[in-house]
């Protein structure tokens, strides 16, 4: 038996430890186009903004794949899946064998199509060696403004670590607010209120249609209002879209994220997926969706790794999570945060002066979503009761009390909630 996994990211970790939980023998080789050993995603905004060092971001080491007895191919791309010949084939041309295979190889950055977007001076930051070019561009080019293009979780990330730099920021959201995927209007004002006090500049309902450069690297952006502004440095954040280019001339199916089953399973034997690249069990939306955040790619990788090594073993769904502090001000969203056209009740609580802003979102008796901004000290509680369905009927006039706890729940579902740690990860 021989295992392939594409990609070395976080789900792909947790694949190879689900596999020598019960297959300590046969071989795993992991395949990964970059030339890190591991690091953490999440901590890459803040290594640019030199809040953490390098070696603070490498979770693992080489210790780790030796004694998993993995074989680690780094820099190298995989290129295609011959599923007749059970082979992965190379960049370089090696080719691979196969019993079964897990793709865990991420997602990629959504490229708007830009005039002058291949510009010096124009990035993208999604992985280590972004932040790193990003860096020495600074360095180098003595930067003084940046423009980000991009209001959603990443764009705002990449912000806060220009901002720590004392690089002066304008942000151009398409969109009437800053992260508008996951917070309403009056969560989104109060982060936005803040951003402006500490100088950066914000553009709602306009996008960039021309990137300038002057002396071979960019100096100005035009927007689609045709107002000018001049800039050192721009950052693509629009988003990140699940990559499939591994699977586009495969019978495997995908459609944003590539599809799989309750085992993490693609329609073809013997071939699974896991973390940003796949669309699994969404517990709200009732079908499978990407949900491209850190816990649920370890949770999938391990699902995939147990399943990979014949431990029949059910998936049971994520929800999305999003966690992030900009200007000393927490924000969380975690599972519905903003529906629409759905019946269900709502409870909120608003104090702009203080910078609070907190809702509830319930059906059927069942906390299904919250917001969290400038106070997020119950946010395990509030996520351990979606997670675990709890009926709040008797509880839900409680839950924005400043007493509200542990206590005021069922016992049964006490020790649970206890232990619950995802929600304190930034991810995104």
């Amino acid at each position: 038996m021989e295992y392939v996994i594409i990609g070395n990211g976080v789900a792909s970790q947790s694949a190879i430890k689900a596999i020598r939980e019960s297959d300590q023998k046969n071989r795993i080789i992991v395949i990964s186009d970059e030339s890190y050993i591991s690091y953490s995603r999440p901590l890459i905004s803040y290594f640019l903004g030199n809040q953490v060092k390098r070696k603070s971001i490498s979770h693992l080491n080489e210790k780790f794949y030796e004694k998993n007895d993995v074989e680690l191919i780094l820099n190298n791309k995989a290129v295609k899946i011959d599923l007749k010949a059970q082979k992965v084939l190379l960049e370089d041309g090696k080719k691979i064998h196969f019993d079964k295979v897990l793709i865990a190889v991420g997602g990629k950055p959504i490229i708007p199509e830009i005039k002058g977007i291949q510009s010096a001076g124009v990035f993208n930051l999604l992985k280590l060696s972004d932040a790193e070019g990003i860096s020495q561009y600074l360095k180098e080019k003595r930067v003084r403004k940046a423009v980000v293009i991009g209001g959603g979780l990443i764009g705002l990330k990449t912000t806060e670590a220009l901002m720590e730099l004392g690089i002066e920021v304008t942000i151009i959201e398409l969109a009437d607010r800053i992260l508008s995927a996951s917070l309403n209007k009056k969560a989104s004002n109060i982060v936005e209120k803040a951003l402006k006090n500490d100088n950066c500049h914000l553009y709602f309902n306009n996008t960039v249609k021309e990137i300038k450069q002057k002396r071979g690297r960019v100096n100005e952006i035009v927007l689609s209002s045709d107002e000018k502004i001049l800039t050192d440095l721009v950052i693509i954040s629009i988003g990140v879209r699940p990559n499939g280019d591994l699977v586009k001339d495969m019978p495997i199916k995908h459609k944003n994220g590539i599809i799989v089953n309750q085992y993490m399973e693609t329609n073809v034997q013997n071939i699974f997926a896991a973390g940003d690249c796949c669309a699994a069990k969404d517990l709200f939306a009732e079908k499978n969706r990407l949900i491209a955040i850190w816990p649920i790619a370890v949770k999938q990788g391990r699902i995939a790794g147990y399943n990979l090594s014949s431990k029949k073993t059910l998936y049971p769904g994520g929800f999305p999570m999003n966690s992030v502090e900009l200007c000393g001000i927490p924000v969380m969203s975690v599972g519905m945060s903003d529906p629409k056209n759905i019946d269900c009740e709502i409870f909120e609580e608003f104090k702009p002066n203080k910078s609070i802003y907190k809702k509830m979102i319930i059906r059927d008796n069942q906390l299904k979503g919250f917001i969290l901004v400038g106070d997020i000290d119950r946010a395990g509680i509030y996520t351990g009761l979606i997670r675990n369905a709890i009926n709040i009927s008797s509880i839900k006039n409680k839950l924005l009390k400043n007493n509200f706890g542990l206590l005021n729940l069922p016992e049964t579902y006490r020790k649970d909630l206890i232990t619950e740690k995802e929600v304190s990860i930034n991810v995104y």
